[in-house]
């Protein structure tokens, strides 16, 4: 399989979904894994290439340029814009801002679950950044 293919104008929120908000360090769109840099506080996009890339804190809600607000989704269901299978465990991908099958995952990637497909439309976010390489 390969990254999802996310339509950001489908991109929603769900009744469940907690949110959060911050300041875009870079621009991001709406359905990219985010994470949060600790040295300026802002948000990045998130990937699976380092341990740092990969804590991810959410799932953007809101398309944000440089330094503008990000709204963003952190626990709860979520469209995240693109056809799911059903009960797939989503990850994050080696494309920074990307979102892929946990089967996609190869030697050296860090393990960070997104979230558990409920329905072939719909994401619920369990993050999980395990800080884990996979061997």
């Amino acid at each position: 399989m390969a990254d999802l293919t996310q339509t950001v104008a489908n991109v929603r929120r769900q009744t469940t979904t907690q949110r959060g908000s911050g300041t875009a360090g870079e621009p991001i769109s709406a359905g990219m894994p985010i994470y949060r840099l600790s040295t300026d506080n802002k948000w990045y996009k998130a990937g699976n290439g380092s341990a740092t890339l990969a804590d991810a804190g959410g799932i953007a809600l809101t398309n944000a340029d440089v330094d503008e607000v990000l709204d963003y989704a952190i626990s709860g269901g979520i469209n995240v814009g693109a056809t799911l299978t059903l009960a797939e465990i989503y990850v994050l991908s080696d494309t920074v801002g990307k979102i892929a099958p946990a089967s996609d995952l190869g030697s050296g990637d860090f393990v960070t679950i997104l979230g558990v497909a409920s329905s072939t439309s719909q994401l619920e976010l369990n993050l999980n950044s395990s800080g884990v390489a996979k061997p």
